[in-house]
């Protein structure tokens, strides 16, 4: 029977500096889906997850950000040579910017920091009601706010009835409900689309 890894022990040792890091993602997955997924067990229903940061970034070192929570709370997310990063797709560490939202999942540490495994930039899960179709955007209602959807090349992709995900947007349809993840352009209503699902 395979042992189980150890995530403290092999984020704590990215952190001091201990050699031979694997990829953060084989300590969970990077998909856009499962930002905010993958609790710990320990948690109390209802109580926060000490393993798990949302905020917005609001200063950066070299190897740490300082992201304030909506409720306040300040928070010291320390990057890895491990850390996996999703803006829009995954990508490195370079792309995070102060301004910027997130979700950070990763391992306590004793000095109060959280090591990340992963962190999701600007990720934003909305289901929404298509109202107007053009050749790179797509207007979007979101519970009665507006939002610009805008088609990237070679990223944004479409699921169709739960089929496998295309490139082809054709088969979006005004008047159609869909949901939308992609990543928030901050301080703006405009959305990036990663991935729209909707009924063909």
């Amino acid at each position: 029977m395979a042992r189980r890894m150890d995530r403290r022990r092999l984020l704590s040792g990215a952190v001091l500096g201990g050699a031979g890091l694997v990829g953060a993602t084989a300590l969970g997955s990077l998909a856009p889906e499962a930002a905010g997924a993958g609790r710990s067990q320990k948690v109390d229903p209802g109580a926060p997850d000490p393993n798990f940061v949302d905020g917005r970034i609001t200063g950066r070192d070299e190897h740490v950000l300082r992201v304030t929570s909506a409720d306040g709370t300040l928070h010291r997310i320390r990057l890895t040579g491990g850390t996996s990063v999703w803006k829009l797709r995954p990508t490195t560490l370079d792309r995070i910017d102060v301004g910027d939202g997130l979700y950070a999942r990763g391992v306590r540490m004793p000095a109060g920091e959280l090591a990340a495994d992963s962190i999701w930039v600007n990720i934003v899960n909305l289901t929404v009601h298509v109202t107007a179709i053009g050749k790179h955007q797509l207007r979007l209602d979101h519970r009665g706010s507006k939002v610009v959807g805008h088609v990237v090349a070679g990223t944004s992709a479409a699921v169709y009835n739960g089929t496998p995900a295309v490139s082809d947007l054709s088969m979006l349809r005004v008047g159609g409900h869909a949901r939308v993840i992609g990543a928030w352009r901050p301080d703006t209503n405009e959305v990036d689309i990663a991935t729209i699902y909707a009924a063909a």
